[in-house]
């Protein structure tokens, strides 16, 4: 072609020279397509991992409260929540994960026991684990040392003397162990008032805060102690194990409520208590003594209603007591009276004939002496020698010997000798007339 030909028709020239400039642009073309595939596939697993961070982090807020527990949840730091709602029950729950939501677990059902052995008197580790009972007694120093010996004093029993302005009185002195069991009641009272140290990687939250909470109640509960067993002399102390944890429970109790801990004592138990090792004979002699006292005092009333109810029947003691009550109406003692059995009974029976017959035969004398009333006034010496005479023939029918002897005239009298055996003949006929 010639050069007007390009002239005369410029597409044809254009057309000529576009392979040229393809030629040129097709790497940069190449490049910018994978560099924008590349984008597009990071674009894709960025929004994918998001989606996935999105969805670990939502899933996170799930926690599980277990069936002994509750929880309380703070954002921000600050409980979350209204009334009831500020607790979560056991079960599958969802949070804002931190930091926005943190949950706390309170065991409420967990009942944890403490042991409590600031009492005790000093035992080394070997005396401990070689004691067999807890009553036995490990090897006695010469005097207690109150600096490494635990001990707890009780009232005196000459408290009175005390107060009554004396001197000269002292306090006795014990050692017991004892055994705290409580639990959190009140989850809420329990987080915002007692301190509990932060739990570190791989600890347990209730191990936590048995470790925090343990020098509070020891501390509370020697004082407790302290002030229940001031009320008791050491007899009492020692034998009323029932009573004194009661007292000491109440007292524990009532601190932990004034600070509003949220810990409910669910026991408290004397497990041990002694007297002081150093006095031991001394007082398993008095406690021999109060035994056999108290052995004589039963037997003494057990003899007693024996006696009694052989005497009088089940009824003596009442009436043996309405007797020496003044108040007791006639009416009732009668009725008393007419309940009795067994000797007493029988007694009063035999009074109640008596008392018939003596009765009766006044009844007869009068009627006697009324009849021959007539005839003593007119002959009353004969009248008299005529019962005179009755009455010595009534008491000779009853003599097995008689002597009679008249009376004589003169001064000197008549001599008498008495034969001290009685007559042999008698005596042979009384008894052939037995057999």
């Amino acid at each position: 072609m010639t050069d007007e030909t390009y002239k005369n028709n410029p597409n044809e020239q254009e057309q000529a020279q576009q392979p040229e400039s393809d030629s040129g642009n097709q790497p940069l073309d190449a490049a910018g397509r994978s560099l924008s595939e590349a984008l597009r596939i990071s674009f894709i697993i960025l929004k994918v991992i998001m989606i996935v961070l999105v969805v670990v982090f939502l899933a996170s807020g799930f926690r599980t409260v277990a069936s002994d527990e509750q929880a309380l949840v703070l954002r921000f730091g600050k409980i979350r929540g209204v009334g009831e709602g500020r607790l979560l029950n056991p079960g599958l729950h969802w949070v804002f994960p931190y930091p926005i939501d943190e949950i706390v677990k309170i065991p409420v059902a967990k009942k944890v026991n403490l042991a409590i052995n600031s009492f005790w008197y000093y035992q080394s580790q070997q005396e401990i684990l070689q004691q067999e009972g807890p009553k036995k007694r490990t090897r006695i120093n010469p005097k207690l040392n109150p600096i490494r010996d635990g001990y707890c004093i009780t009232r005196s029993e000459k408290q009175d003397r005390v107060l009554a302005g004396f001197t000269g009185s002292d306090y006795n002195i014990v050692h017991c162990k004892w055994q705290l069991t409580y639990q959190i009641d009140d989850p809420e009272r329990f987080f915002r008032n007692v301190y509990t140290e932060n739990v570190k990687p791989g600890e347990s939250y209730t191990d936590i805060i048995v470790k925090s909470v343990t020098p509070l109640l020891e501390k509370l509960i020697e004082g407790a102690v302290v002030t229940a067993m001031v009320n008791y002399t050491i007899d009492e102390a020692i034998s009323s194990q029932a009573r004194i944890p009661k007292h000491v429970e109440k007292l524990l109790q009532e601190k932990l409520d004034k600070i509003e801990s949220g810990i409910m004592v669910v026991s408290v138990q004397l497990t041990d208590i002694t007297w002081p090792r150093q006095v031991d004979k001394a007082f398993w002699a008095s406690i021999r003594a109060s035994q056999e006292s108290q052995k004589q005092i039963t037997e003494a009333r057990t003899y007693a209603e024996n006696i009694l109810n052989e005497a009088a029947g089940p009824v003596a003691a009442e009436l043996l007591a309405a007797l020496r009550d003044e108040t007791v109406s006639e009416q009732k003692k009668e009725l008393l009276w007419l309940q009795l059995a067994g000797a007493a009974q029988e007694k009063i029976a035999q009074a109640r004939a008596y008392r018939t017959k003596v009765v009766e035969d006044a009844k007869a004398n009068a009627e006697y002496l009324k009849k021959i009333l007539p005839e003593y006034r007119k002959r009353p010496q004969l009248v008299v020698q005529k019962i005179y005479q009755d009455a010595i023939e009534y008491i000779l029918n009853n003599v097995d010997e008689k002597m009679i002897i008249q009376p004589t005239k003169g001064t000197k009298g008549t001599e008498i000798r008495v034969l001290l055996n009685r007559d042999p003949t008698i005596k042979k006929s009384e008894v052939r007339s037995k057999k």
